[in-house]
């Protein structure tokens, strides 16, 4: 149950050592194994903390390494680098997101115009098209906030090809849902499903698979899903979009009077700030409603304004909750403060990004700049995130003697 994700970084610190035992040949060899809610034993479940760093991905892989070695904790390591590969992959590609945010307002248009869809979508997020596998995720996702990594890839596979519904409505829905719900990781994901991301290669949903992988808890006939033969790439006829460039990072500058920007994208703003910023003033950040212009999830909300508020309690100064509004209403806040830049932890694509291109106008026409720090782990991973992942995966010996 959502109980057991507490947005605090002592719970995830927890969490991290609780599974540090398996996170070696137990994890490589259980991993697939989605046994139900309350059974996910072979898997971490860090990935709520991991997501707003509370817990960074750099603890978790040393903690890895260190009880198990690299060639024990190789596969828990992928996992964990896999993630900062999407999350590089997308800020490479940023036309990805752009598109996906623009056809998914299409598809809720559609949506409102078309009632057999609007009950079909209706039904597969309630949990009640009959199929029993797919219903009993749904479910533990509204229930919990959380889904195992397999289940994630055979709900959405069935969603788009057994179910024929649009695959941008179902990443929004898990996006809305997940406490781990992250732009990159959740659209590249079901893109990923979708045979969009590596190019005419789609996951099928296989039912022989399921019964294997769930203990024999679901056993659909091969007839109940689809046969998955062509992914969705006609649907974007001129490929993927061109590898950009990384945008530059422009740290904030000593001797300034500075604010403090907390957001859910990095709940660790102690690894950065430094003796020497005159730091005036800090500000928590609420943004998880911007995640979908449908309902987010309560659980989802009471985790990030938890995460949030642990980040400020650790930093021992007091914090204005700030909620992501009115653009302008930062730049009213930092003026009132008397700052002249706001220094924040790098924000990745995804929503708050698009409300801070906003927001960064009306700081500039105040004077006031908005300042970032990029992590040593994302700034040695992204580089490499261009195409697929084994090029990433190539790398890995030589990054984690980078990042040690």
């Amino acid at each position: 149950m959502t109980d057991h994700f507490i947005g605090t970084r002592a719970a995830g610190l927890a969490a991290l050592q609780a599974f540090q035992p398996a996170m070696g040949r137990r994890y490589a060899n259980g991993r697939n194994h989605d046994l139900g809610p309350g059974r996910h034993k072979a898997v971490s479940r860090l990935s709520p903390y991991v997501r707003h760093r509370l817990v960074t991905e750099q603890e978790v892989v040393m903690a890895a390494l260190q009880a198990h070695g690299p060639e024990n904790a190789e596969k828990f390591v992928d996992e964990v680098i896999w993630r900062g590969y999407f999350k590089g992959w997308l800020e490479r590609r940023p036309q990805v997101w752009t598109a996906y945010v623009q056809g998914l307002e299409a598809d809720l248009a559609a949506m409102d115009r078309d009632r057999r869809l609007q009950r079909d979508l209706e039904r597969a997020m309630a949990g009640q098209t009959g199929l029993d596998c797919f219903d009993a995720w749904a479910e533990e996702l509204l229930d919990t906030g959380y889904l195992h990594n397999h289940a994630r890839m055979w709900f959405a596979s069935i969603w788009i090809f057994t179910l024929g519904l649009p695959w941008r409505i179902g990443a929004d829905f898990f996006y809305r849902h997940l406490l781990d719900g992250d732009a990159a990781c959740n659209t590249l994901g079901w893109r990923w499903v979708a045979g969009l991301h590596t190019r005419g290669k789609p996951y099928s949903a296989r039912a022989d698979n399921i019964a294997t992988f769930t203990g024999g808890r679901f056993c659909p006939r091969p007839g109940d899903l689809a046969d998955v033969v062509q992914g969705l790439e006609a649907s974007e006829p001129d490929g993927l979009p061109p590898v950009l460039p990384l945008r530059p990072v422009h740290p904030p500058q000593a001797g300034r009077p500075t604010a403090l920007l907390i957001t859910g994208e990095d709940c660790r703003p102690e690894d950065f700030v430094r003796q020497g910023l005159d730091l005036r003033v800090m500000a928590t950040l609420t943004s998880s409603h911007l995640r979908s212009t449908q309902p987010v999830a309560t659980c989802v909300l009471r985790f990030d304004q938890d995460a949030l508020a642990d980040a400020a309690a650790r930093l021992g100064q007091t914090a204005e909750p700030l909620t992501a509004g009115d653009p302008a209403g930062l730049a009213k806040w930092a003026t009132r403060a008397g700052v002249t830049q706001i220094a924040t932890p790098y924000i990745t694509q995804g929503p708050l990004f698009d409300w801070l291109l906003e927001a960064r106008l009306a700081l500039l026409a105040h004077g006031i700049t908005l300042c970032e720090w990029r992590r040593d782990w994302d700034s040695a991973i992204w580089p490499h995130a261009t195409a697929g992942f084994f090029k990433v995966r190539q790398q890995i010996p030589q990054l984690l003697a980078q990042l040690a």
